[in-house]
């Protein structure tokens, strides 16, 4: 399963359908198996000057990933890969931007958002065929947990987001599969409950169905999301939700800015830390101690 992105060494492993840039520990490091970072909302645009803060912010997040002295089992982009409509250029432009972490070994991990275009990521990308037609979906089995990556695009440049019947019933099948672990799901949408009834209307529309299946399965500890451009943490029947910050602009620097997450699991759940492009602000490097149900 080629993937065009240019590399020093590295190969391509196909779990479910995701796009696993390595599984081998990063070069020069140890891997922390309970360690997983989390970027979102990336708009990498093919015309972008290359000191525009939006690159330049996706540059920083991996220099910084990279001299971790221990790195992260998985790296997980969630959704809004592309500028604005899934342009072949943006893939391709996100590709040399990612290259170093391919290149290092970090295993990474893709998703789809509103603003991306599955038929064109699929061109650049050259990922194998999905478990689920029409969607981009993967289970990454980890030590400590798995991993459950879903795809809420519903259409290119439609806010809403929806995982459709054939999504949620592989998902479903997978979960009482793997019922071993904790397991923490991520999709680009944030769920229409649980959370800031601001931004339900473009969010997912089938959150109902979903959180109805996900309450009975225990092993389900967090739903995590982007789409929002914004940082915030809520809980519905038991699950975490963690709205995590966009790593390209927000919309209110007043109230917002741009960053990462990394997720460490703890004997009894998780330590969620933020981490900010601006070094002053209040989220960096604030933890937030979860406690699974």
């Amino acid at each position: 399963m080629p993937v065009h992105l240019p590399t020093r060494r590295s190969f391509i492993t196909q779990l479910g359908a995701a796009m696993t840039l390595s599984q081998l520990p990063a070069t020069g490091a140890e891997v922390d198996e309970g360690l997983i970072a989390i970027l979102n909302d990336t708009h990498i645009g093919a015309q972008q000057a290359s000191d525009s803060s939006i690159p330049t912010h996706l540059r920083t997040t991996v220099d910084w990933l990279l001299s971790l002295p221990r790195r992260p089992a998985a790296v997980i982009i969630n959704g809004d890969l592309a500028l604005k409509d899934g342009q072949r250029g943006d893939y391709e432009r996100l590709a040399k931007l990612i290259e170093p972490l391919q290149a290092a070994n970090l295993p990474l991990h893709l998703t789809m958002g509103n603003h991306d275009d599955r038929e064109v990521f699929y061109d650049v990308m050259k990922p194998s065929s999905s478990a689920v037609e029409s969607k981009f979906v993967s289970l990454v089995e980890m030590t400590h947990m798995n991993l459950f990556l879903l795809d809420s695009l519903k259409a290119t440049m439609i806010t809403q987001g929806l995982l459709g019947p054939a999504q949620l019933d592989w998902l479903m099948n997978l979960l009482d599969a793997h019922a071993n672990k904790p397991a923490l799901l991520f999709a680009h949408h944030n769920p229409r409950l649980g959370g800031e009834p601001l931004h339900f209307p473009g969010g997912l529309e089938d959150s109902e169905p979903l959180w109805r299946a996900l309450s009975t399965r225990k092993q389900v500890k967090a739903y995590i999301h982007g789409h929002i451009h914004h940082r915030n943490f809520f809980e519905h029947q038991g699950i975490h939700i963690l709205n995590t910050p966009a790593t390209s602009y927000v919309a209110d620097k007043k109230t917002s800015t741009t960053g990462w997450t990394t997720l460490h699991l703890t004997s009894e759940g998780a330590e969620v830390t933020t981490h900010t492009h601006q070094s002053s602000h209040a989220w960096n490097d604030l933890k937030v101690a979860l406690r699974w149900r």
